[in-house]
């Protein structure tokens, strides 16, 4: 809250500022360098109040790296291969020299532990993907910063409660992450004063694909309220940013695009376009994410597979709604 005033002031002095585009919601120059006060907020407070051990330390040497990778694409726009190399050099630190890793499927399709190179493989498809369903979501005044929130939030109770010397330091990282988003949603909910950019986004992705990791790992000891069912219950907790990255990917490719193509198909532009306001979409997904984590917390007992049908069979039928249904208002636009 105290850093933010000044980056927007010295982004106006600058003109480092987001120029609104046929693919962006926002209609005025914005500064979008958000992010440095979030990772200032997160870094301040956990290098000086929490334990650094069991990968901390190196989950903070990964988000100083896509740091300077998402501060670079903010300033001066840079390749998707060099945003991959980035986000390669950050998965590396934290896999090879912390050793955080999936090691096992926990029954799902009747596989346990992973054999080593498929299990760093894994982690590393996990990690990027989950880094880049966050980046893909930031799309709205409040919506990457209010679903990480929610995630983080979700993520940290269960590491204090259940973490043990093994996973409870993970809950420095949640609580610290959810004091730098309260700061930056201060000024970014709609109309936002600030975005928060790459560097917001990509640090934040990153941090909840860890967290994600971890809390699946920690599944696997003992007295863990969810068992071997963490697996579906991560992926329940990511539901809205999984959810619309995996949408968008298949209707570009059914298209005959390139998945990685920009357009206006994520599930916040549908809604926009049934005729919701900005705000209401933001609570809207953000409700949507919180129902979906009660869900899968209070049938977790069903099991991996069974969760899994469930959330499947959700992404599609919300994918067919938002296909279908378009607002009155819109109906008559296209008419006209």
């Amino acid at each position: 809250m105290f850093a933010v005033p000044s980056i927007i002031y010295i982004a106006h002095l600058k003109n480092m500022l987001d120029t609104p585009n046929v693919r962006t919601v926002h209609e005025s120059l914005t500064p979008r360098l958000g992010g440095v006060a979030v990772f200032a907020g997160f870094m301040s407070a956990l290098t000086i109040f929490a334990p650094l051990n069991n990968g901390v330390q190196q989950l903070l040497a990964g988000c100083i790296i896509l740091f300077f990778v998402g501060l670079k694409d903010d300033l001066v726009s840079i390749s998707v291969a060099k945003k991959f190399v980035g986000q390669l050099l950050a998965t590396g630190v934290v896999m090879i020299m912390a050793d955080v890793r999936i090691t096992s499927f926990q029954g799902i399709l009747g596989i346990e532990e992973l054999p080593i190179g498929i299990s760093y493989a894994f982690t590393f498809f996990a990690i990027v993907g989950i880094t880049n369903a966050i980046n893909l979501i930031d799309g709205l005044d409040g919506l990457a910063g209010s679903i990480v929130l929610i995630i983080v939030s979700t993520f940290g109770y269960y590491f204090y409660q259940y973490g043990g010397p093994g996973y409870q330091n993970y809950a420095f990282v949640a609580v610290c992450v959810v004091g730098g988003i309260m700061g930056f949603l201060r000024y970014n909910f709609h109309r936002a004063s600030i975005f928060m950019g790459d560097t917001g986004s990509l640090v934040c992705g990153f941090i909840v694909s860890i967290l994600t990791i971890q809390f699946i790992e920690m599944g696997l000891t003992v007295g863990q309220p969810f068992g071997s069912a963490a697996p579906a219950v991560a992926l329940g907790i990511l539901f809205v940013p999984l959810f619309d990255t995996l949408r968008v990917f298949i209707v570009r490719m059914m298209a005959g695009r390139s998945p990685f193509s920009p357009d206006k198909n994520h599930v916040h532009h549908r809604i926009l376009a049934m005729g919701f306001q900005q705000i209401s979409t933001v609570m809207l997904l953000g409700l949507l994410n919180v129902v979906v984590i009660l869900l899968v917390i209070n049938f977790a007992y069903l099991g991996n597979l069974v969760l899994i049908g469930l959330l499947v069979g959700l992404s599609l039928i919300l994918s067919l709604f938002l296909g279908v249904y378009h607002s009155r208002a819109e109906r008559q636009r296209v008419a006209s």
